[in-house]
């Protein structure tokens, strides 16, 4: 069963358009537990929206997990993860924070709820409704 996420990152550090210029990115420097464990719930095939933080705040993107959790290579201590990611398309229009908190259906969703966390589970209709923004 196909499982939806979203992650953030800030564009100045890692945008859309560089996980598209290099075709696959790992997924690390994660150091949140909620976050950590919604990498290791990660499956190949799983779809990815891709949110810009700090500056854009909107989705920009979908991508797929291309490589399910494993040991993070960056991490110098303790037990982290990564996950590889894989650019699928550029969303026509951003999606941005705002539209998201108007939207009834989505007014509960972590990103609203948590919004320092960096990896997000979705629901299916969630997901939807975001792309269909």
């Amino acid at each position: 069963m196909k499982n939806y996420w979203l992650v953030k990152s800030e564009p100045d550090s890692y945008s859309w358009d560089d996980l598209v210029a290099e075709g696959k990115t790992s997924w690390t420097g994660v150091r949140n537990f909620t976050a950590r464990n919604n990498l290791r719930s990660m499956h190949v095939g799983d779809e990815v929206l891709f949110y810009h933080s700090v500056t854009d705040k909107a989705v920009v993107g979908i991508a797929k997990v291309v490589r399910a959790a494993y040991p993070d290579p960056t991490a110098k201590e303790g037990d982290w993860s990564a996950v590889d990611l894989a650019p699928i398309k550029r969303l026509r229009n951003p999606v941005t924070l705002d539209q998201i908190k108007t939207k009834r259906s989505l007014r509960n969703i972590s990103l609203v709820r948590q919004s320092r966390l960096s990896v997000h589970a979705l629901a299916a209709a969630e997901f939807r409704e975001i792309v269909r923004l």
